[in-house]
């Protein structure tokens, strides 16, 4: 045993026991060190870390289930997840300690969440050490002190070179991601990909919070320099600029993918991010680009040149998925606290790629609720294979895949935080204008920065608004700096008739997706529906 741990918390107090040398708490020089020695990976520029992760270059939705017991029965959503008997669990804790006895592993005790009223005490017990120093990055860090009184609420144990016997453990496949509420333990095995380490917590985070009034949300969050008050948090589903648009050299960054929002405000639940990287590039995201050459860095699924080092952010062979994982601090303007305000601003971010939503609208709490869960954006072609046209996307929540609970809770919380707190809601559109997808153009980033700085200090407001005759929000009617014919999607395309054609069509998308959460919602929100 080597590293820093409670003495009267180690795997063997778990029932852990027969491993060979379980490392402790290691620091980033350590765990680069092992992992270079083990063959895992390569030292790339600045000291970052170069790695593959083989078959899986993302995560495997398809293979995550919840143990069925009665304590969460009637509290999941089981048709987002997939049921695990308990007795197949405990086979498949068994065989996977049982496959464990001898080899080497990596322990990190960790922090999920800034805010210490509501953090979950996790402990990640890792094959290896790359994926310990990733979750070390993308997790909060305890002190020196703190370590030594560590007790972990749950435990992760992820052994990639085991594989799960459907048959035997109630799955679908040899890989399997299993979360046991009332063991409190989640069993990761047979992947690489590092991502299921965080979004494995993300999801436990997800069905504890609400249940304390909290809301858990798959967002980015910023605040005024020097007014942690002034806070803002940016849903949005992957490509729609979340992470770009939060990362506000006006702004301090509170986080770019997971918070929580209590009575106390919101807080970070990470201590680090996990960027794509295809198309990264210096002069859109300096920041961002920097951190690919700073030290500890994870590079995962990056193609480079075996001589020079020298990444190929266009390269994307080994995946669309190639992403790095760093901690917070690496980023300037980013708080060291993790912590901010109750929100003053809730964003909804979209990309549409037919071309028919403006690139802001002010929504009432209603309206705001709607497209919550509704979750749009869109898949455009080129990004899968197979897609020549633009393909409609509603994951609810803006994170359907984390969700254990029901999309109305999530819903519900949200509505009852905004009026609350009386935070004015937008919905930003960063696709298509002009035409859809191959015809029209994508939305000027500078038109969003601009208008999304005009709806943070407040001044936006203070425009004059027109009611959208598709979705009922409110458009202003002009903004100092943007293109008015921005505003107003349907003038900018050639032919008006065929955007109220492209209109009705996103519409009727809209409601026939909404009709799975009518029996659920209070009236308002059914007013706020469309169709």
């Amino acid at each position: 045993m080597t590293g820093r741990v409670n003495p009267k918390q180690r795997l063997e107090d778990q029932g852990i026991t027969g491993l060979g040398s379980v490392a402790y708490n290691l620091i980033e020089p350590a765990l680069v060190e092992a992992a270079l020695k083990r063959g895992e990976g390569t030292l790339g520029k600045g000291g970052s870390f170069l790695v593959t992760t083989g078959q899986f270059t993302g995560r495997s939705p398809k293979d995550k289930h919840v143990v069925r017991t009665p304590s969460v029965e009637d509290t999941i959503w089981w048709e987002n997840n997939k049921p695990m008997a308990p007795e197949a669990f405990d086979r498949l804790y068994e065989d996977m300690l049982a496959h464990m006895k001898g080899r080497d592993y990596f322990v990190q005790d960790l922090f999920g969440g800034a805010d210490a009223e509501h953090r979950l005490d996790v402990r990640v017990v890792s094959e290896l050490a790359w994926h310990s120093l990733f979750i070390r990055h993308l997790l909060r860090r305890p002190s020196r002190e703190e370590l030594e009184t560590f007790v972990p609420e749950w435990t992760i144990i992820n052994c990639p070179s085991f594989k799960a016997d459907p048959e035997r453990h109630g799955c679908r496949t040899d890989t399997v991601i299993t979360l046991n509420f009332d063991k409190r333990v989640i069993l990761i095995a047979n992947t690489e990909y590092a991502g299921e380490n965080k979004k494995s917590v993300f999801t436990l985070l997800n069905y504890i919070l609400p249940g304390k009034g909290v809301m858990a949300m798959h967002c980015s969050a910023n605040h005024a320099i020097g007014n942690p008050d002034d806070s803002a948090v940016f849903f949005g589903l992957s490509g729609t600029g979340k992470t770009t648009l939060s990362a506000d050299p006006s702004r301090t960054l509170i986080g770019d993918d997971e918070h929580g929002w209590s009575e106390n405000g919101i807080f970070n639940f990470e201590g680090g991010c996990y960027a794509k990287t295809i198309n990264l590039s210096a002069e859109a995201e300096p920041e961002i680009y920097a951190t690919t050459e700073k030290f500890a860095t994870v590079i995962e699924n990056m193609v480079f040149d075996p001589e020079t080092l020298d990444l190929d952010f266009q390269d994307s062979s080994l995946t669309e998925n190639m992403r790095c994982a760093y901690p917070l601090e690496y980023i300037s303007n980013a708080s060291d606290s993790g912590l901010g305000g109750t929100p003053r601003h809730v964003i909804l971010l979209t990309c549409d790629a037919y071309g028919v939503l403006p690139p802001i609208a002010k929504l009432s709490p209603a309206q705001a609720m709607y497209h919550f869960l509704s979750g749009f954006t869109s898949k455009t072609p080129g990004t899968e294979r197979g897609v020549v046209e633009p393909v409609p996307t509603f994951s609810t929540c803006f994170g359907a895949p984390f969700m254990p609970r029901r999309p109305e809770v999530y819903g519900k919380l949200l509505q009852e935080k905004i009026a609350a707190s009386g935070a004015q809601c937008w919905l930003v559109n960063t696709g298509w204008t002009g035409g859809a997808f191959g015809t029209g153009k994508r939305m000027p980033i500078k038109a969003t920065r601009t208008l999304l700085t005009d709806a943070l200090s407040g001044s936006l407001e203070k425009a004059a608004f027109r009611k959208d005759p598709n979705f009922g929000f409110e458009v202003p009617l002009a903004c100092t700096g943007v293109d008015p014919s921005l505003l107003d999607p349907r003038t900018t395309w050639a032919d008006p008739a065929a955007y109220d054609a492209q209109a009705k069509k996103l519409v009727h998308m809209f409601s026939e997706n909404f009709a799975q959460y009518v029996p659920y919602i209070d009236e308002d929100v059914k007013a706020a529906a469309i169709g």
